[in-house]
């Protein structure tokens, strides 16, 4: 069974936001969309953790410029002791490189997708029944998700909808909102080009309020040799524009030109490997 899209959109919406460059773009789509929009965002004790405070920055940014949304911070950090993997506190170090190598399965969380889709569908349950009216659950799903996150597949993602329609009543009244499953990362950043000019906010305001790296400094710069930020600025190469958070190395802050330069070496080594 696929996931029902629905075309024929409600009023309201429920955005996973996770602080990074996709859902906070999914979110500025859903602003543009909907007349109410909730934002959850969920604190597993990743290493991570600023994409949190990104987030709420950018919640700050969008409510300060007549953008409403209703966010909450759901805290989930008493797993971390019980998680394994690189990305939470206690796990091994987050390795470097590009996506495509083995080693960045190191970096998948047990059953994340499912831990955080399981609350986002209640509340967007809950905001139906209240309200009586439809409520859709936006999802960041994208043609560059990765063969390595078994729960970023749309295998998954059917069945965990399966079993929320057989586990509740009047599920009908939730459907989901994936307007970038057709597209990738340098897609969705267009889209986020477009999406700041209609909703007359900047766009380095937005994105310097977004976090990626899953190997940020101590100051809260982000790496820009982890496989996350070197996809992110990948991204920003494509679309020729300057990426307007701080990046970071061992020798201290850098331009954004260094991390720049680094990733097109890498991938264009990558290239003639491949």
């Amino acid at each position: 069974m696929q996931l029902e899209l629905n075309f024929n959109k409600g009023k309201h919406v429920v955005v996973s936001l996770s602080g990074g460059m996709d859902s906070s773009t999914l979110l500025l789509r859903a602003l543009n969309e909907y007349e109410t929009v909730t934002a959850l965002s969920f604190d597993y004790g990743q290493k991570h953790r600023v994409e949190l405070e990104r987030a709420q920055e950018l919640v700050n940014y969008l409510n300060e410029n007549g953008h409403k949304v209703t966010y909450k911070q759901i805290q989930l950090n008493g797993l971390v002791d019980l998680l394994d993997s690189a990305l939470v506190d206690g796990g091994d170090d987050v390795p470097e490189g590009h996506y495509e190598q083995d080693n960045m399965k190191a970096t998948v969380v047990p059953n994340r997708n499912k831990i955080f889709a399981s609350i986002v569908q209640a509340v967007a349950l809950s905001v139906a029944n209240k309200t009586e009216e439809g409520t859709d659950i936006a999802l960041g799903i994208h043609a560059g998700d990765h063969a390595i996150y078994p729960d970023c597949r749309q295998e998954f993602r059917d069945a965990d909808d399966a079993a929320f329609r057989e586990g509740n009543w009047d599920a009908e009244r939730v459907s989901y909102f994936t307007p970038y499953l057709e597209t990738d990362k340098f897609g969705i950043l267009q889209d986020g080009e477009i999406l700041c000019e209609e909703l007359g906010i900047n766009f380095d305001e937005v994105y310097k309020r977004t976090n990626t790296s899953y190997k940020p400094y101590p100051s809260g710069n982000s790496d820009y040799k982890s496989a996350s930020s070197v996809e992110r600025i990948e991204a920003f190469i494509a679309l020729g524009r300057k990426d307007p958070v701080q990046y970071e190395d061992e020798t201290g802050e850098v331009s954004y030109e260094v991390a720049e330069s680094y990733v097109k070496t890498l991938l264009a080594e990558y290239s003639e490997k491949a």
